[in-house]
């Protein structure tokens, strides 16, 4: 395999395993389990997960973080803990397809981010594949608010909006970091951050956190091995090597393997509009990824993971 063609990939595998969440979560709110709670468990158990070996892999690292790059990536954290919050809330009204459909709208924000604060030039591939992206996403909005069996399509489709602009802010602040620092030092401190934000959250608005049936703690420990610990840190891992404005299109992969399962587990069928969307999404990602291949990496080099 060419070293170059591994970020490629292991985004890709990370599109895949984020293509679980949405299914996993309703699950758990089929059980009852409120949706701060769920993000708050979902990014508890990875912290915990993470403490052991990040302070035995990268403690020194750790220990000498200037306190700019801290508040940076603490920021980055307080950025995916509203995400989480958003996103998850809003499956509770609105359609799997709709709400990671319109969650992944963040190549408009993280574009236009990059170009403001990063000095990115986005060239016409780029440009074609966010608008062909965009354009399916809203065909598959519109599709669900044409005729949708959900509870509150219109707020579930809002809070997906507001998830897709805070990850579009933990994306831009990630590709800042990771030139400075290892994966496993950023993914801690962000995900360890978001999680005490969460379950402070939680515990603070009254949710209840304990006395569901114990295959629903398996669902959240799913989450955090899955597209939390191997998903988002895969797209952390390419932030190294690729453009966050190519990443974030790629993402938009997830809303297609989302739509599938929700299928297959909860009858949730394709309308017109929503195969017109899956399509334009397809050729999006097609077309960025091209432009991606031209430009090579960026003007950052790759930071080695630990």
């Amino acid at each position: 395999m060419r070293p170059a063609a591994l970020p490629y990939l292991v985004l890709f595998a990370g599109v895949l395993v984020a293509s679980t969440a949405a299914i996993a979560t309703r699950f758990a709110q089929g059980a009852g389990m409120p949706s701060l709670t769920i993000a708050a468990g979902r990014l508890c158990i990875a912290a915990l997960i993470l403490t052991p070996l990040a302070w035995a892999r990268v403690g020194p690292e750790l220990r000498r973080l200037r306190r700019r790059d801290l508040l940076l990536a603490c920021a980055s954290g307080a950025l995916l803990a509203v995400h989480f919050a958003s996103w998850i809330s809003s499956l509770a009204y609105t359609s799997v397809a709709s709400s990671v459909a319109l969650v992944s709208t963040n190549p408009l924000w993280v574009g236009v981010g990059s170009l403001l604060l990063f000095r990115e030039r986005l060239g016409w591939r780029s440009i074609v594949g966010i608008g062909a992206t965009l354009l399916g996403t809203l065909l598959i909005a519109l599709s669900d608010s044409v005729a949708s069996s959900q509870p509150n399509p219109t707020l579930g489709n809002l809070l997906a909006l507001v998830g897709a602009v805070t990850v579009s802010g933990y994306l831009l602040i990630g590709r800042d970091l990771r030139r400075r620092l290892s994966l496993l030092a950023y993914i801690y401190v962000v995900y360890s951050s978001a999680a005490l934000i969460l379950l402070a959250w939680a515990l603070l608005s009254g949710q209840a956190v304990l006395g569901f049936p114990p295959y629903v703690y398996l669902l959240l420990l799913g989450l955090a091995l899955g597209p939390q610990l191997l998903g988002h840190t895969a797209f952390n891992y390419a932030l190294a090597a690729l453009s966050a404005t190519f990443v974030a299109v790629a993402i938009l992969g997830e809303p297609i393997g989302s739509a599938l399962l929700a299928l297959a587990f909860f009858g949730e069928r394709f309308a017109p509009l929503q195969l017109g969307g899956f399509l334009l999404l397809l050729v999006g990602i097609y077309t960025a990824s091209t432009e991606a291949r031209r430009v090579g990496a960026g003007p950052h080099p790759p930071t080695p993971s630990p």
